[in-house]
């Protein structure tokens, strides 16, 4: 997970242990203080859902860049060895033909 991600979790979780134990050691009567606690549990989880929602879009937009670089980088490479294939057939073929060149003459001084 990106350091975003952990920071974003971490601001959350703070943020409901903080508002907690504030709840929990404020002065009130027990039915205020159980509303307190379901509005705060409410608000927590409207939180996180926006948190989630926005963390899977920077996720996706981020693995759809990081493909497309990929595929960038893939196709740059298989033409780069397709490049160097040619080179080496053509340097092969060239060694070839000096090397029957060099037979040719060795049967005709025999």
């Amino acid at each position: 997970m990106s350091n975003t991600g952990n920071t974003i979790i971490g601001v959350i979780t703070g943020t409901a242990i903080g508002a907690a134990l504030g709840i929990l050691f404020a002065p009130e009567k027990g039915e205020v203080t159980r509303k307190n606690i379901a509005d705060m549990a409410s608000e927590t989880k409207k939180s996180l859902e926006e948190n989630a929602i926005d963390f899977k879009d920077k996720m996706s937009t981020k693995i759809a860049t990081d493909t497309d670089t990929l595929e960038t980088k893939v196709e740059n490479i298989v033409s780069d060895v397709s490049y160097k294939t040619e080179d080496v057939i053509t340097a092969l073929e060239n060694k070839l033909t000096v090397l029957k060149n060099k037979n040719k003459k060795l049967q005709k001084t025999v």
